[in-house]
């Protein structure tokens, strides 16, 4: 229990740093469209007047609820926005506490599902690993575009950092955190026949 836990916590870390390789560097911007100044502007002047009041969430713009909304859509533009009323620090480094500790409770939860496997080999580890981790991340990732009408950079950005970082964190696991019974099996391989 102590293996896999240590486990957890050493791939949690991983996936942070690979995070943070991929979304805290200039990397970043591969994902992100921008707008230049005055385009900025215009649109958080807009997104003050008119978001403001419904507060920090994630608004469908125009909405389709209503008869006018449904011909709006249907007209485009469209957006989906994550909006936050406050302001930040555009280096802003306050998410990083929690951040860590999210990436090290999804560690120590993959090392108690990889150690559910039992005795299986590295390579079947491994094998669960990649497939689990592409299965995830290809339709919570890749399937947002297809049903929500977005762009595609971010969201192929998004799913290649995360299946890296969930793949390299399995792997850790996998290879370094073995229960020592599984780890034993791998190394001897499978037992002489007496006969």
């Amino acid at each position: 229990m102590v293996r896999t836990l240590m486990g957890g916590l050493a791939a949690g870390l991983a996936m942070f740093v690979i995070g943070f390789v991929f979304w805290g560097t200039p990397l970043s911007g591969l994902a992100i469209s921008k707008a230049n100044d005055a385009q900025s502007a215009a649109l958080q002047l807009a997104m003050a007047q008119n978001l403001t009041p419904g507060g920090t969430g994630t608004y469908l713009i125009p909405t389709p609820d209503t008869a006018q909304g449904t011909v709006a859509y249907g007209q485009g533009p469209i957006a989906t926005i994550h909006f936050n009323v406050h302001g930040f620090a555009a280096e802003d480094l306050s998410m990083l506490p929690t951040g860590l500790a999210i990436a090290l409770a999804a560690g120590v939860l993959m090392a108690f599902g990889l150690a559910a496997v039992g005795g299986a080999s590295f390579a079947a580890r491994a094998r669960l690993v990649i497939l689990f981790s592409l299965g995830i991340t290809v339709w919570t990732l890749l399937a947002e575009p297809v049903f929500n009408n977005y762009g595609w950079a971010y969201w192929v950005y998004w799913f290649v950092t995360q299946t890296i970082g969930l793949v390299v964190a399995g792997l850790i696991i996998a290879r370094w955190f073995l229960p020592a019974a599984a780890a034993a099996a791998v190394v001897e391989g499978p037992a002489a026949r007496a006969d």
